[in-house]
């Protein structure tokens, strides 16, 4: 399986840096990630453990994802129910306060038994992946003032050409 979503947010490349690299604050907004662990953290590297439970589908995997803050972090499985398991996260700013998220993920299972009753919860949870940190930026960083006359953050203008944005 391979995914990839993008989008255009008005938030800095480092605010969603943070909010990507923290994972220990993913289970307070990913209502699959039942719970999650830091395993270590500097600043090339950030291992941590996710518990995945959705609809009866319950699964860990640890990862070990190499970074460049803020601009990228990738996603390495150690251990997991996958044959498979890598992504990437690309951060490009645009503005000071504006950038573009790009995700990409490829998986396999291990077990065909797996597969089958868990690709339809990876592929749900990793289709909505994105949107779930740009609701997440937006809740902890607040919406960014914008200039005289332009269409306030959150307006329905700007959520559907945002909306659009994401792929």
């Amino acid at each position: 399986m391979n995914v990839h979503r993008s989008a255009l947010v008005e938030h800095s490349a480092e605010d969603i840096f943070d909010l990507i690299e923290q994972a220990e604050h993913y289970p307070a907004f990913l209502p699959w990630c039942s719970r999650a662990t830091i395993l270590a953290r500097d600043d090339s590297i950030v291992a941590a453990r996710i518990a995945i439970a959705w609809h009866g589908v319950h699964f860990e995997i640890t990862t070990r994802n190499p970074k460049k803050r803020p601009e990228w972090l990738s996603v390495r499985m150690e251990t997991g129910p996958f044959r498979r398991f890598d992504g990437e996260w690309h951060i490009r700013a645009l503005a000071p306060s504006a950038c573009k998220i790009e995700f990409a993920l490829r998986c396999e299972f291990d077990n065909t038994l797996l597969h089958g009753i868990a690709s339809s919860v990876l592929e749900r949870v990793s289709g909505t992946f994105v949107d779930a940190f740009v609701t997440r930026a937006d809740a902890v960083y607040g919406n960014r003032p914008t200039a005289a006359g332009a269409e306030a953050p959150g307006s329905t203008a700007q959520s559907a050409a945002a909306s659009q944005a994401r792929t």
